[in-house]
């Protein structure tokens, strides 16, 4: 719930804090690998994201050093299974948002000087060529150096570590009716000056 946007279309009220969940370094795969459909849930979502990878070890870092613990910026697809997310697990997204294959990440590492303004990239999400997602970066609530501090007050950041920073509207979750994927779908996340990755779903 980073994106104002995304807020809206849930009915919900923006967050006051960011809100934190996990996803395993065995949920990434390549920016042209296929996303597995798992067999145990019938509900897998699109969430196209702007991924922030740390340059730096820090702790307790402050908002206005953040940048400098940054390496660079990439496209990020949340995969979600909404089943598990939202209903099952205690409600906990942890096992909803890491089964295996539901983190590709790519094309590259755009370091940090060849992005303009992070905060104000176009970024959009097209399943079988369809647009399903458009916004922009600008409406992000929590911006990369407030993430960064943020999370850095509960565990120490290593380079290498990716924080994915929220998605906006458009999921298939929220649609009326719902639409998830299904076998043969194309998914392409797209990040302005960040490229495009493109994922077949099995």
């Amino acid at each position: 719930m980073n994106y104002v946007d995304h807020c809206k279309e849930q009915n919900v009220p923006v967050p006051k804090e960011p809100i934190i969940f996990s996803k395993f370094a065995s949920s990434i795969v390549g920016p042209y690998d296929e996303v597995i459909l798992p067999p145990e849930s019938q509900e897998v979502d699109w969430e196209v994201e702007l991924a922030v990878v740390i340059g730096k070890k820090g702790k307790h870092i402050k908002a206005t050093d953040a940048m400098a613990y940054v390496a660079g910026f990439t496209v990020a697809h949340d995969v979600s299974a909404r089943d598990w997310q939202m209903r099952r697990n205690g409600r906990q997204w942890l096992l909803g948002k890491t089964f295996d294959t539901f983190c590709p990440l790519g094309p590259a590492l755009v370091t940090k000087d060849s992005v303009a303004d992070p905060h104000n990239l176009k970024i959009c999400c097209r399943v079988n060529g369809e647009v399903v997602q458009s916004s922009n970066t600008s409406q992000m609530v929590f911006k990369t150096e407030e993430l960064i501090a943020w999370v850095s007050q509960f565990v120490t950041l290593y380079p290498g570590d990716i924080i994915l920073t929220g998605t906006p509207p458009g999921v298939g979750v929220f649609r009326k009716p719902p639409v998830f994927l299904k076998k043969g779908d194309e998914v392409q996340c797209e990040i302005e000056e960040l490229g495009v990755i493109i994922n077949k779903v099995v």
